[in-house]
Order: structure tokens, then C-alpha cells, then sequence
């Protein structure tokens, strides 16, 4: 799939808003500067949060109890070992939804249920949309408004 600019990439992420559970995790992969973060924001805006969204790179999670579902943004960059995960509490999400960048600092083995979506450059600006669809994920992708 193509997602055209940000504005694209962000309608992506309040279009997963809608079909998004409670329990879910959805991981996004790429490099630097390809639009996790605009893809979180949209889904964010889309629950009902209107503050910022900062990357939580430095954080490395954001808790957004505020909405429904609550949300954990966590951004992995900076994790170096996986064994570093039990430190920082990713386990009370299953309430809620995780979103996770940079999921392949946690190790292979980590979510496996988790919707995997993977952004690349494209050409012009646009960025290419790769995923890894999950059995529980049956039925909500892809998404009506996101043909593949």
C-alpha cells in the first residue's frame, strides 16, 4: 500500500482507531523520519486525545489513559537488550492497546499476535506500507479505506 504524505500516513492511523481492541498490539517498523510517529498521532487524535504526541524515544513509553482504549506508545530505539523490557512495564497494556516503534529491539519473539506494520521510503515523498496480518486481525484488515 501507498500512503501518499503525512496526512495519509496519520488517516492510516485513525482508520486503525476504529478497528482497533482493547489487548491489541500493533508494532511499526522503519527507519528514521519514515512517519511511525505521524501514523501513532493519527491513531491517538482519532481515540480522542487532542494534546501533543511526542515521540517517546526518550521516554520510551507514553501512556495515554485519558482515552478509550488506553493507549501505551513505546518507542524501543534506545533499548539495547530485551532483557530491558521487564524494566519498563509493558505488561500493563494488556488493558489497553500498545502501539510499539522499533519492535525488533524486543526480539523476535515478542508479540507474537501483534499486527507488524513495516513503513519504507518511496519515491516523492510517498511511503510504502507493509504488513504482517495476525489470525486475530481476521476481518479488520486491511482496511476498507486502504485497499491493498
Amino acid at each position: 500500500m501507498t500512503l501518499a504524505d503525512e496526512a495519509a500516513t496519520a488517516a492510516l492511523g485513525a482508520a486503525l482507531a476504529a478497528v482497533a481492541r482493547r489487548g491489541d498490539v500493533i508494532t511499526l517498523s522503519g527507519p528514521l523520519g519514515v512517519g511511525k510517529t505521524a501514523l501513532a498521532r493519527g491513531l491517538l487524535a482519532a481515540l480522542g486525545h487532542d494534546g501533543e504526541v511526542p515521540s517517546p524515544t526518550f521516554a520510551i513509553v507514553q501512556p495515554y489513559g485519558e482515552i478509550e482504549p488506553a493507549v501505551w506508545h513505546a518507542d524501543l530505539y534506545r533499548i539495547e537488550d530485551p532483557a530491558e523490557l521487564a524494566e519498563i512495564g509493558l505488561d500493563c497494556a494488556e488493558d489497553g492497546l500498545l502501539l510499539v516503534e522499533w519492535p525488533e529491539r524486543a526480539g523476535s519473539g515478542a508479540w507474537p499476535q501483534a499486527l507488524r506494520l513495516t513503513l519504507h521510503f518511496g519515491d516523492g515523498g510517498a511511503r510504502r506500507l507493509t504488513a504482517d496480518v495476525p489470525p486475530a486481525w481476521e476481518g479488520r484488515w486491511p482496511l476498507p479505506e486502504f485497499p491493498q
